[in-house]
């Protein structure tokens, strides 16, 4: 289970410096010689001969690479085998505002990129969709993450992690109706974080869900006595 709350690096690069970046002749073509595959729908070993050679823990909360000194080139290597990795995106990501830069040491390609190429390749992931939301989010491009979250919404199904994430990205927005709508979502399927509540909470926003009314059971007519 990936979670947006468990690796965040504030952003400060700054809304200048976000571009966009689309297309296979921007963000190159999905070709590669491992895969790509669904990381939703691949085998366990597909996934662990991928995440054990370069998606380490290390490489994923940015400490160190596995083939190199630095994440980066791991991170690229897993999406370009895995475009839709959720924690490989979010690993790219907070790379990305680590360094302070739109475009990481070992990536290919600016971070919107993989966002791009993730799309193109599996464009009904709604993780993807919540992910691409959370990083113009970040970016202070408010307007196209609510695009992106709009889109992870319609794709969503029962998946109490990306209720959970798009119940965190609204409150963000300030859109606490929303936030509170993911977070009862979330918790009804037994997400196990309090986070989402104790922010709603600290706004004044959390509401108890009111009790299911008693359904309403018909009296039987009696027969007067004999």
């Amino acid at each position: 289970m990936w979670r947006f709350a468990a690796i965040g690096f504030l952003c400060a690069m700054g809304v200048a410096q976000a571009q966009e970046y689309r297309g296979a002749v921007a963000c190159g073509d999905l070709t590669n010689a491992f895969g790509p595959f669904d990381y939703r729908s691949a085998s366990d070993d597909e996934r662990r001969l991928v995440n054990g050679a370069h998606f380490t823990q290390q490489v994923e909360t940015l400490q160190s690479g596995k083939t190199s000194n630095i994440p980066g080139p791991d991170i690229d290597y897993t999406l370009r085998a895995f475009p839709n990795h959720p924690r490989a995106l979010l690993a790219m990501m907070n790379l990305s505002f680590k360094e302070k830069a739109k475009t990481p040491r070992g990536a290919h390609w600016p971070v919107e990129c993989y966002f791009d190429r993730a799309e193109r390749f599996r464009n009904d992931d709604a993780n993807v969709k919540l992910l691409f939301g959370i990083y113009l989010l970040k970016l202070g491009r408010d307007e196209e993450a609510i695009a992106k979250l709009d889109a992870a919404e319609k794709l969503s199904s029962d998946d109490s992690n990306l209720y959970y994430n798009l119940g965190l990205a609204y409150f963000d927005l300030k859109q606490y109706e929303r936030a509170l709508h993911y977070a009862h979502e979330a918790y009804a399927l037994k997400f196990p974080l309090p986070g989402l509540r104790d922010k709603l909470k600290r706004v004044g926003a959390w509401k108890d869900l009111a009790p299911p009314a008693a359904a309403s059971v018909p009296v039987e007519s009696q027969s007067a006595p004999e």
